[in-house]
């Protein structure tokens, strides 16, 4: 059995009578890249800092690195490498301060890592913070945690404020994490970048777990989209044998477009192929098609 980073259980937050987090199940296994969504005021922001003691569970069981967050914060949080979407920072010192003061605070740097991310993520650390633009902030932060000796990395909408090419590199940096051996909790809005990252996700929505588990198992609940151009004489033939359960048929006039469960899309294809169809695609189902029809789901 995988060991357990994070494990979570029935985890229950409330605020007076406001109930933020309500039996959330959460577990991330070592050297995984975990991708944590929900919209808006879903818990995610709330867990992240259960996780990290800054708040203290209602009840449920909370593990980080084998230990209670709320008992041992110190402990765990040496350990950790947390990175929030609104970064705010010293803005007299410069960037090179606040990194020398997030590694002082920690008791360890490697300071050979830090001036490699600094160059990858093209962050000047001798001007001042009140200097930099959001996303030079950002970089800040994220040098700092990808350099920090840890084992955890929490990253709650870690590439706000940066430009695309900075989030490819905010990319690899995660991928040589987990190279290394770490684990990474990732929280984004960012559905491709999730996609890329993770093997896995869990999906919360109003402090309940809607759905967790390994990316490529969850792709059957939610449909391929396939495409195709059909030949005029054998249309209405062709759409009446595509009419099968679980398929949803668009057809236009001599295309078709198709929305197929996964365990049908052999069966799709076969009808289209014999029948000679052209300009066939098949797109498996992403990340935002699971996240919309759990998102639907919950809704209801």
């Amino acid at each position: 059995m995988t060991e357990l980073v994070v494990d979570v259980a029935a985890l229950v937050k409330r605020f007076g009578v406001f109930t933020a987090v309500d039996g959330l199940d959460l577990r991330v296994g070592r050297g995984e890249v975990h991708g944590f969504l929900g919209p808006n005021g879903a818990g995610k922001s709330t867990t992240i800092r259960v996780l990290l003691g800054l708040y203290r569970a209602t009840s449920g069981r909370v593990r980080v690195l084998g230990h209670d967050p709320a008992r041992r914060a110190a402990e765990v949080t040496a350990r950790i490498s947390y990175v929030p979407g609104e970064v705010t920072l010293w803005p007299n010192l410069t960037g090179q301060e606040i990194l020398d003061a997030f590694a002082g605070l920690r008791g360890r740097r490697d300071a050979d890592a830090e001036r490699r991310l600094a160059d990858a993520f093209a962050l000047d650390p001798r001007r001042l913070v009140r200097t930099y633009s959001k996303g030079n902030r950002q970089k800040v932060v994220l040098v700092a945690a990808f350099a920090a000796p840890t084992d955890l990395l929490i990253l709650d909408e870690p590439t706000s404020g940066l430009d695309p090419l900075m989030e490819e590199v905010f990319q690899q940096c995660v991928r040589d994490a987990v190279a290394a051996g770490r684990t990474v909790l990732l929280s984004s809005h960012i559905l491709a970048e999730v996609e890329d990252l993770c093997d896995t996700v869990t999906i919360i929505k109003d402090g309940r777990l809607v759905e967790s588990g390994r990316l490529a198992d969850m792709r059957h609940l939610a449909a391929s989209t396939v495409t195709a151009r059909l030949p005029a004489e054998q249309a209405v033939m062709i759409l009446q044998q595509l009419r099968q359960p679980g398929v949803s048929v668009d057809a236009g006039i001599d295309t078709v477009r198709l929305a197929v469960p996964r365990d049908r899309v052999g069966t799709v294809l076969a009808v289209l192929v014999d029948a000679n169809a052209d300009d066939i695609t098949c797109t498996p189902a992403g990340l935002e098609d699971l996240f919309l029809r759990h998102y639907e789901v919950a809704a209801r």
